[in-house]
């Protein structure tokens, strides 16, 4: 599959999947001031590290209208950033706080906000094609770092529909699982990278202790392994 470019997909008011449209304008009718609309990618168009994260969470991305900004899991991503060297300026939990991603970009594969932060897996498909655009749009893309299973797999089926192949055979789930800190050679189309993936830095798994912030932090400490 050859991705389309980013501008011949829908943007600011996608209604390519029908619930999380509808959930986005009940939004828009109780939160008017709120940004309630796909929300775009954040970063470095010349980033070697894409990011890919869930979907919008209601009260994060979905109301400032940026990736991971207005929430717990956004407070731990960026302060890792921030460490890491991947930012600057001061995360300040808006979009207009002046942070900048150095060498990074941030997406999600799914970009509307759904009902409990549950999309359905029509919904994650029908989201591929800008995720598909969004790897193909990045000449210098070394890592792609996961947050989550969902983001995970996405990643590995959008590869796959762009031509990503082991020898003459698409790769398979089951030979590349979901885990924590696992590491995996992919390709999409004729990039090929990195794909890391991490338990996603939500609040829930942060709480239970699945996730701890030295596990995260040990996760970027791989990332930097690999853009050495």
């Amino acid at each position: 599959m050859t991705p389309p470019p980013l501008s011949a997909l829908p943007e600011k008011d996608c209604r390519l999947c029908p619930r999380l449209a509808d959930y986005r304008d009940a939004n828009r009718a109780e939160q008017p001031d709120w940004f309630n609309a796909p929300v775009p990618c954040f970063g470095d168009p010349q980033a070697e590290l894409l990011i890919a994260g869930l979907a919008p969470g209601v009260t994060g991305a979905n109301r400032t209208g940026r990736p991971f900004t207005g929430d717990w899991a956004g407070d731990l991503l960026y302060a890792t950033l921030d460490k890491f060297g991947f930012c600057k300026g001061t995360y300040a939990k808006h979009a207009d706080d002046g942070l900048t991603l150095n060498n990074a970009m941030i997406t999600n594969a799914v970009r509307c906000v759904p009902p409990q932060n549950k999309p359905v897996g029509a919904e994650i498909t029908k989201c591929r094609p800008f995720l598909a655009a969004r790897l193909a749009s990045l000449p210098r893309l070394k890592v792609v770092l996961s947050l989550g299973k969902i983001s995970h797999d996405s990643v590995v089926r959008t590869a796959n529909e762009m031509g990503n192949k082991i020898g003459s055979e698409p790769v398979k789930l089951k030979d590349v699982p979901f885990g924590h800190a696992t590491q995996y050679d992919l390709a999409a189309g004729d990039a090929a990278f990195t794909l890391i993936s991490s338990y996603h830095c939500s609040r829930y798994n942060t709480n239970t202790g699945r996730l701890t912030t030295e596990m995260f932090e040990a996760v970027f400490a791989q990332v930097r392994e690999v853009l050495l």
